[in-house]
């Protein structure tokens, strides 16, 4: 199978040949690939290709999958509505 039709990232739309191409320049790591390509930025936030990603790392690298470092984890946040923080403001007067 080619490699541009092998969709890692489903959220981001990263093919399998976007972090190849990546790792042949240097950037092996997790968090490098994440920010350039956003894989595991998406709305599942790594759920469905974090595992894959590290997977194709270490294949990479030739080292064990344990080695391989994840991403780190930092939560969604939620908007909040500026009527919410004017009320909350009146309060304290």
């Amino acid at each position: 199978m080619n490699e541009k039709n092998i969709i890692i990232c489903r959220c981001e739309d990263v093919t399998l040949q976007d972090i190849y191409r990546l790792m042949n320049e240097g950037y092996t790591s997790f968090e490098e690939l994440k920010r350039i390509l956003r894989i595991g930025m998406g709305p599942c936030q790594g759920n469905t290709c974090g595992q894959l990603l590290q997977r194709e790392i270490a294949k990479f690298l030739e080292v064990p999958l344990d080695q391989v470092k994840t991403q780190k984890v930092r939560p969604l946040t939620t908007g909040v509505k500026l009527k919410s923080i004017v009320e909350a403001t009146k309060n304290e007067r």
